[in-house]
């Protein structure tokens, strides 16, 4: 007797959820993703208990009639794809036909749908049909899932927190309205109101109504283009920058997808703007043409595969290089208009009240074209100045921050920051492009080296020499170093190439002149830079600034901390309350 047989839909359907329903917030992604396919552009999500017990999501694009809305719910019934063709050529979101049968068999689904003619609805629980019988003539859908998982109680079981479900969906929703600023999304959660966006099409708009106005006005405009690829979107000044990946959102012909080689690519461009264990805030839309790309590796369908993804990551990296360079990236201290005692301030329930933003003033005050916020954000392109202006030192607090003036307002400059973006990109270029004038060593430095040291460092002998050093062995493990680069900063030569060995035999495996001149780098700059609550003269702070002013990025140090802020004359005149209220 056989004992290979064909698993029936039912239990189909149920193995094929566990891949395409993990949580609620799958849920939320699969009908959404259809009311959009459907043409809608306007789409309200409803849950209750964060869609433990209800998920309704509302849409008003072109509905099915009642052929369709039965038929959809059977394993591999779609509308997107026709032919094998159709496969490699996806240009909507859906088109698996492995959705609708899935959640249908692991919870109870009405379907509510109209073309504008006779409605049709359809109650499924547990993957059978319970009833099919007429509806109204409204077009769009609802369709809504109640009793996720009750049939499957182990994945009930292991459902998170309401809190942590809640939060799944707020992210996938946020994503999906950066995808389609034209579309009307609204999130509301035990009838409170979580997300709501304008759906007008401006993407900036969107990305104030998801992260503020803040965040909004710190965001800068990025778009590239080649014979394969449109790269548009917004990417944040150095500053805006959060501890987690999340916030880098990578869009591909509308749709959220995962690729951490293009994280990796934007996280490297930001390298000496912001602290590395920081990430910025940014959106990108890349359009390509759908034969380029493939999205049919996961049921999830967030994974995709590039055919030319090298020429993708170098567009990238030029674009966002390009901006940051360009800008002058110097941040603002704002000061907060305090709230005074006669003031009475309205409390609303978490989720009712109105974002700030909808009020009367910033109607009047247009994002775009913000007047303190081009104060700082000056395009070179437009205004032949260096990065940083002139700066006039007045003196010194704490033996750390340089007080400077210029017609701007007042600035605070880090003086050790400052000298570690100065120093870096002295030994950047001193690494990268080394001169063969050497200088001999009064008294040579002896290193010894020992087990595995030893021998990484002996490979790398002749690397060495060609930096302007001369090593020779002096024993069995030992080494004399005789010779330095003339650049090499006097009073620090023994330190110096003591850090350089250690760099070169404690380098990670994938070891590039490339990493080693950046690693050196970063190190000496800090090393030999001045100390905080460390007294400099006038005349010192004048040649720090002006070195500072030479510099490629005059605004960070190379760990990404910035060099210095800047309290603009309307912000300073706002704190002795001269102007502005």
């Amino acid at each position: 007797m056989a004992n290979i047989r064909v698993l029936d839909d039912l239990l189909a359907n149920k193995i094929a959820a566990g891949e395409v329903v993990e949580k609620c917030a799958s849920v939320v992604k699969e009908l959404v993703e259809n009311s959009i396919d459907a043409g809608s552009d306007e789409i309200k999500i409803d849950l209750i208990d964060a869609g433990t017990k209800l998920i309704r999501v509302t849409d008003n694009g072109k509905g099915m009639d009642k052929s369709d809305a039965t038929i959809c719910f059977l394993r591999h019934a779609t509308s997107k794809l026709k032919t094998e063709e159709d496969l490699y050529r996806i240009d909507t979101l859906g088109f698996r036909g492995e959705a609708l049968p899935s959640i249908a068999s692991v919870s109870d689904v009405v379907l509510k749908t109209s073309t504008g003619d006779i409605g049709t609805i359809v109650h499924i629980s547990g993957g059978k049909t319970i009833s099919v019988q007429n509806g109204d003539s409204r077009k769009g859908t609802i369709m809504a899932v109640s009793n996720l998982f009750y049939n499957t109680p182990a994945r009930l079981k292991h459902l998170k927190s309401l809190y942590a479900e809640l939060a799944n969906i707020t992210d996938y929703v946020n994503k999906i309205a950066l995808s389609f600023p034209n579309i009307k999304f609204t999130l509301t959660n035990n009838d409170n109101i979580v997300i709501s966006t304008d759906g007008r099409g401006d993407l900036l708009k969107t990305i104030r109504d998801i992260y503020g106005l803040e965040v909004a006005k710190g965001m800068i405009e990025i778009k590239i283009s080649d014979d394969d690829y449109d790269v548009t979107g917004y990417i944040s000044k150095p500053e805006l920058h959060r501890s987690s990946r999340n916030n880098m959102i990578t869009l591909v012909n509308g749709r959220v997808v995962r690729n951490n080689e293009i994280n990796k690519v934007i996280n490297d461009a930001y390298h000496g703007y912001k602290p590395d264990n920081r990430y910025p805030i940014v959106v990108i839309n890349i359009e390509v043409d759908p034969s380029l790309i493939d999205v049919n590796i996961h049921p999830t369908k967030m994974d995709i595969k590039f055919s030319k993804l090298e020429e993708l990551k170098v567009l990238i990296e030029n674009v966002i290089k390009s901006k940051l360079n360009k800008k002058i990236l110097i941040p603002k201290v704002e000061v907060k208009t305090p709230i005074y005692e006669e003031q009475k301030l309205e409390l609303s329930r978490i989720g009712e009240a109105k974002p700030s933003y909808e009020n009367e003033l910033f109607e009047e005050i247009p994002l775009e074209i913000n007047e303190d916020l081009e104060e700082v954000t000056l395009d070179l392109e437009e205004k032949e100045t260096d990065r940083l202006p002139e700066l006039y030192p007045v003196g010194l607090v704490h033996g750390t921050y340089i007080v400077c003036q210029n017609e701007l307002g007042m600035y605070l400059i880090d003086q050790h920051a400052a000298k570690e973006r100065v120093n870096y990109e002295y030994y950047k270029e001193k690494f990268g492009n080394p001169i063969k004038e050497k200088t001999a060593m009064l008294i040579p430095v002896t290193v010894e080296l020992t087990g595995s040291d030893n021998v990484i460092f002996k490979e790398n002998i002749a690397f060495m020499n060609s930096l302007g050093f001369k090593v020779e062995e002096f024993g069995i493990n030992s080494y004399i170093i005789k010779e330095h680069p003339t650049w090499l900063l006097k009073g620090y030569e023994e330190e110096a190439i003591k850090k350089i060995i250690d760099l070169i035999v404690h380098f990670e495996k994938d070891f590039t002149i490339e990493k080693f001149n950046e690693a050196m780098a970063t190190m000496l700059s800090c090393k030999l830079s001045i100390k905080a609550n460390q007294n400099i003269t006038l005349e010192e702070m004048e040649n720090l600034i002006n070195d500072l002013r030479k510099c490629k990025n005059p605004f960070n140090c190379p760990h990404g901390r910035p060099t210095l802020i800047l309290y603009s004359n309307s912000e300073l005149e706002k704190l002795f309350k001269r102007s502005g209220f």
